[in-house]
């Protein structure tokens, strides 16, 4: 029983009475004015139908009161898009002719159903009816009384099973197509892939900044010597203001969505990277070669953080070691590989999200990444080519 008698206390179901008698207004007015064509609205709904941004007008109405759980939702069950294709278009007229049909009855019952409750309170109280349609038999009697609420719960039905009907209308012929439903899902993908990226431009940049202040830290102190620790604390000014660099890079592109991706840090600035290295105390063997500045713009970026991380492994694991880096443009690649003795410290380094993060970035752009033991030394060997991914520098 009082599931039955729930909807009745749902906001959404007289919004959605609301919603079927906007157009039962305007058809009532028309079937006024003209009784003996009351077809005419049907025929002009399919040229207004027709119209790219009824489609828009239509959802935006329908999901404020029909659906208004839909609001705000990523995939909601109304669309709220212009028409952009035919079809979406033929579904607008549809959708229409559906609201004029259902509108007629419901409209008619929202007047006459009351009148009638009326009529019969009345003849309860011993006055004709005004109409023997309304109330039959004509006469007034006391018992036309128990009569009242049936056309009250029969109007109240009326509208409880039309609300839901015009509903699974919408829902059908104005939900979104496979090519909206097609482009929220790249949609939500791109953001889940920005979200990964940015959690590992995080994980690199603050690590590596991280990594390098405690080495000198450590080594500082350990030294004992004031120029030494001198030089220390001027490296780790130095990466810290970097890595507030790079944090102010990553923030700017939760702010604004549109931030530029080429205000990230690129192989170009490489040398950077190799000197904070140098500063921690790393014995640093570079040979770069290649046009790398003609690298584009989402591989040079991506290499970058690779040699990031496998600077900061090196590092964090195996302290002030020899490292050979190697990064090479050629062939329509680009080849990077870092290397450093394999100690006992570094022997197991690979199940960190770090080195992950190295292969699923070179994965991303078409390309592969290797790290582990290497004959007796620890090697990242990254090749990523360069027309692996076709983004805009």
């Amino acid at each position: 029983m009082f599931r039955l008698l729930r909807p009745l206390a749902a906001s959404v179901t007289y919004t959605r009475w609301l919603h079927l008698l906007i157009p039962g207004a305007g058809y009532s007015v028309w079937v006024f004015i003209s009784p003996d064509s009351p077809w005419v609205p049907m025929l002009f709904a399919v040229p207004i139908g027709l119209l790219p941004g009824m489609r828009l007008a239509e959802g935006v109405q329908a999901q404020l009161l029909l659906s208004p759980e839909d609001r705000g939702r990523a995939d909601p069950s109304i669309s709220t898009a212009s028409a952009s294709t035919w079809v979406d278009r033929w579904r607008t007229v549809l959708w229409l002719e559906m609201r004029l049909l259902l509108a007629a009855p419901v409209w008619l019952a929202t007047v006459w159903l009351p009148v009638t409750a009326v009529e019969l309170s009345l003849a309860a109280f011993g006055r004709s009816p005004s109409s023997e349609w309304l109330v039959p038999g004509g006469e007034p009697h006391w018992w036309f009384g128990l009569f009242v609420p049936l056309p009250l719960l029969a109007l109240l039905s009326v509208v409880v099973v039309s609300g839901r009907l015009i509903t699974a209308g919408a829902r059908w012929l104005l939900g979104p197509s496979q090519v909206q439903r097609l482009t929220a899902l790249e949609e939500r993908t791109e953001q889940l892939l920005e979200r990964n990226r940015i959690a590992r431009e995080l994980h690199d940049s603050i690590g590596h900044a991280l990594t390098v202040a405690v080495v000198q830290a450590g080594a500082a102190r350990a030294a004992q010597d004031p120029a030494f620790t001198e030089r220390a604390l001027a490296a780790i000014e130095e990466t810290g203001r970097d890595a507030l660099d790079d944090l102010e890079r990553v923030l700017r592109v939760l702010r604004e969505s549109e931030a530029p991706a080429g205000q990230r840090p690129t192989l170009v600035e490489a040398d950077r990277l190799l000197d904070s290295a140098r500063g921690s105390g790393a014995k640093i063997d570079a040979d770069m070669s290649g046009p790398l500045g003609q690298v584009p713009g989402a591989i040079s970026r991506e290499g970058y953080r690779i040699l990031q991380e496998s600077l900061t492994n090196v590092l964090r694991h195996s302290g002030s070691v020899p490292v050979r880096v190697r990064i090479a443009v050629t062939e329509g690649r680009l080849e990077l590989a870092v290397t450093n003795p394999l100690g006992d410290a570094a022997a197991a380094p690979g199940g960190g999200s770090g080195l992950r993060g190295i292969r699923e970035r070179a994965a991303l752009l078409g390309g592969r990444a290797t790290t582990g033991p290497c004959e007796g030394e620890w090697r990242v060997h990254a090749i990523l080519p360069l027309d692996g991914l076709r983004i805009a520098p």
